[in-house]
């Protein structure tokens, strides 16, 4: 899940809709509503984001210093001002990255990869038995050969593979693939979608690698 925190309620909607294209789960917040978000919010809530967009708000409002108390994700500026000044004074509050609009939203997407990538030292995949799961939108691939997915499933499948070795809850999932404020999706899609992703996986792969436990998740295995 992407967080987009900007005075404007039409940025934060055109920036969730373009998103919602991409597959990715986001929510928008006010300044003074995420700082208090941001301090309530569950652990496993802000497990669940990819990054952190901020975008107008004000002079100090966000201090993305104080931010990684509580988060690892990336914190990237919005910024509206071209400026050498503004561009400086952003990376000098602690910013990971400066992205000037207008911008694609698949730009933004591949600079958090890269940043998760660099911070984590990270390949943009994930090898498991032979499973490669890529980390910036391409389908995976299953003994090098390309196995198209829905978004959904594929998100879910990169999301375990992120994971990889720990389980995760079902609410965890839904909340890295939905958002944690999609009130119009019920959480038990996230069943629809891994039944369907784990017999996709069963006919390429001849075995499930998916371990289910009721009431403890799911882990991907070999």
């Amino acid at each position: 899940m992407i967080v987009i925190v900007d005075e404007r309620e039409l940025v934060k909607k055109g920036f969730s809709s373009l998103f919602d294209r991409e597959g990715v789960a986001s929510a928008g917040f006010r300044s003074d509503e995420f700082g208090e978000w941001v301090e309530s919010a569950a652990e496993s809530d802000l497990k669940s984001v990819s990054a952190f967009l901020i975008g107008d708000c004000g002079e100090d409002k966000i201090s993305p210093r104080r931010l990684r108390d509580r988060s690892g994700a990336p914190v990237i500026a919005l910024s509206e001002h071209h400026s050498l000044e503004n561009t400086l004074k952003l990376f000098e509050s602690g910013v990971d990255d400066v992205v000037h609009k207008p911008v694609h939203i698949r730009e933004i997407l591949a600079r958090i990869t890269a940043i998760r990538r660099r911070t984590q030292e990270e390949a943009n995949y994930t090898e498991i038995g032979p499973m490669r799961i890529f980390m910036d939108g391409r389908d995976p691939e299953i003994n090098g050969e390309p196995m198209p997915l829905p978004r959904r499933e594929r998100r879910i499948l990169e999301y375990l593979a992120t994971n990889s070795g720990r389980r995760v809850t079902k609410t965890q999932v839904f909340n890295a693939i939905y958002g944690i404020f999609d009130d119009e999706v019920e959480e038990n899609v996230v069943e629809s979608h891994i039944s369907k992703l784990r017999k996709k996986l069963r006919e390429k792969l001849g075995f499930d690698p998916i371990d289910s436990k009721r009431f403890l998740g799911y882990r991907l295995v070999v």
